[in-house]
């Protein structure tokens, strides 16, 4: 009689359960899920359960940012005071997102900080891989990549991914650094880091500013691909070529002042 071999977990899955395995294995630690939220009233109990689903000792800090769609109401309601590992603030008016992330860096109280947008472009599952270089002492902070490979990614805007381009290579050109995605929203931090750097810009020009900041103190900077489902205007999608132009700006500044 024959005895039917034992299935075997595909590559990916094997890797992610070595990557837990000895993530366990790390001294205790928690990690803290920085979420600004402006207006995501559509996707905000989903992405909560996505990272509150992931398997890391972890507190999440969201800021609403002065919403106006509902969110603010279903924080209040629905979620604020409901989960033991989620806090909520609120700001009184819209300021923006790297005013947003500013408080939520003074809230957090974890060993590690992650920025972690609303909507459902970033997938949570792939704290473990980004924690990695943190957790075996090579890096100071890590940025994710959604041009290195990594998973599944959403054919999207041809002028948004060159203007991407453009902008890392500024920022690379007067940082020195080699990153291929300075704007990606997936940066992790020790908190010693983060939270002894100066942040002052309010917008999406946090992203340029705090590249400038962790290169000028020399930092130990990774970078881990990771997959992105962007999505369009129609569906949420906040920053402009306004914002584009703020970056340029920011990223010339913060070569010459801290």
């Amino acid at each position: 009689m024959e005895t039917e071999s034992p299935i075997t977990p595909p590559p990916a899955m094997q890797e992610m359960s070595e990557r837990y395995r000895r993530q366990k294995e790390t001294k205790d630690y928690v990690l803290s899920v920085l979420m600004p939220v402006y207006n995501e009233k559509a996707t905000l109990h989903e992405i909560i359960r996505r990272v509150r689903e992931v398997e890391i000792r972890k507190e999440i800090v969201l800021v609403d940012d002065g919403s106006t769609d509902g969110t603010r109401e279903l924080l209040r309601d629905e979620i604020e005071g409901k989960y033991p590992d989620v806090k909520v603030f609120f700001h009184p008016q819209n300021r923006g997102k790297g005013a947003a992330i500013r408080t939520a860096i003074e809230k957090a109280t974890g060993d590690y900080l992650i920025v972690q947008d609303a909507d459902l472009e970033y997938d949570p599952n792939e704290y473990f891989s980004l924690l990695e270089p943190l957790l075996d002492g090579r890096a100071d902070v890590v940025f994710g990549s959604r041009f290195l490979g990594g998973g599944a990614h959403r054919v999207h805007f041809f002028w948004h991914r060159l203007g991407n381009g453009f902008l890392t290579l500024l920022s690379n050109m007067l940082t020195n650094l080699n990153l291929t995605d300075m704007e990606v929203c997936y940066k992790v931090f020790k908190a010693d880091v983060i939270k002894n750097i100066p942040l002052r810009c309010n917008r999406f020009d946090f992203e340029p500013e705090i590249t400038a900041k962790v290169a000028k103190r020399k930092c130990r900077i990774y970078e881990v691909p990771i997959s992105y489902s962007g999505r369009d205007y129609d569906e949420g999608k906040k920053i402009g070529w306004r914002d584009g132009v703020q970056a340029i700006w920011t990223i010339i500044k913060y070569r010459f002042r801290d």
